[in-house]
């Protein structure tokens, strides 16, 4: 259980902050910024789902949080963010988590092949995989997946832009912590440097070293081997995730989750899809 949870976690952190190598900043920042409006609406649909079922289908409120949360912005990360913040229970904390991975699981395995069928170009999939896939290890696997069929290499701009999209942990997390403290009627207490992840902030480290080197006229193909080996941390944390994620119970036992979390999944992909359309992404 120790090395599972150890692959799951800190390995596909240890996996995105390789990624930063061989990318330069300024890139970083334009498919981040290119991607922001796609990435808006997909968080904005997802947390709007997550209430309207809470509100008329009577769901525990925090976990229809979580669930939220988990969906729109970073999966296991944002909901281990906000999990403390709203004080939700464990049980609620493993039901979001096995939700958002049964959608996830789905998505590496259906995402690449719906892509090719719709035509979607290389940017316009890696727009879609770091948009509407939940959790940023089945980003990875799903833009993996469209290089293997493909022979492309989008796995750094799927990755730029799910990690656009984690940085909205601190504006929700801040709102939820906002509303917490009012409903318990205390002072507000929160940190931004706490909700903001540490392997986004090593990830950009890493690729300001890149951008620093080359500009120097170091070759890019100095950093292969770190990405070659981030791929394969990549394989071993979504190994972990499969053997964690008990289906049959969640099948069995989160019927109202699952629902919720199938709603928000759907909704979040058809708003990348048409926002991309409607940008002329598409």
């Amino acid at each position: 259980d120790a090395g599972l949870t150890y692959s799951s976690k800190k390995l596909l952190q240890y996996a995105v902050i390789l990624l930063g190598f061989g990318l330069n900043i300024s890139q970083v920042f334009a498919v981040g910024k290119s991607s922001l409006p796609v990435i808006l609406s997909t968080i904005s649909i997802a947390l709007i789902v997550a209430y309207l079922f809470q509100r008329f289908f009577d769901l525990d409120t925090k976990l229809a949080t979580l669930i939220g949360v988990g969906s729109s912005i970073c999966g296991g990360s944002a909901i281990a963010a906000t999990a403390p913040v709203i004080k939700a229970k464990d049980e609620s904390i493993a039901t979001a988590i096995s939700v958002i991975f049964f959608f996830n699981i789905l998505a590496a395995l259906f995402f690449p092949h719906l892509g090719s069928w719709l035509g979607l170009s290389n940017e316009g999939f890696a727009i879609f995989a770091g948009t509407a896939v939940n959790d940023t290890s089945s980003v990875t696997a799903t833009a993996s997946s469209w290089d293997s069929l493909h022979g492309t290499s989008i796995l750094e701009q799927a990755t730029i832009v799910k990690l656009t999209r984690t940085l909205a942990i601190i504006p929700i997390t801040l709102g939820l912590s906002i509303w917490q403290s009012k409903k318990e009627d205390r002072k507000e207490s929160f940190s931004i440097i706490k909700a903001v992840p540490n392997f986004i902030l090593w990830f950009l480290v890493a690729s300001l070293i890149t951008t620093v080197t080359t500009s120097l006229g170091a070759s890019a193909t100095v950093f292969a081997p770190l990405k070659n080996l981030s791929k394969f941390m990549i394989i071993m944390a979504m190994t972990a995730i499969g053997y964690q994620t008990n289906l049959k119970k969640l099948i069995t036992k989160g019927g109202s989750a699952l629902l919720v979390g199938g709603f928000c999944w759907i909704l979040i992909s058809l708003a990348s899809l048409l926002m991309q359309k409607i940008l002329g992404l598409w």
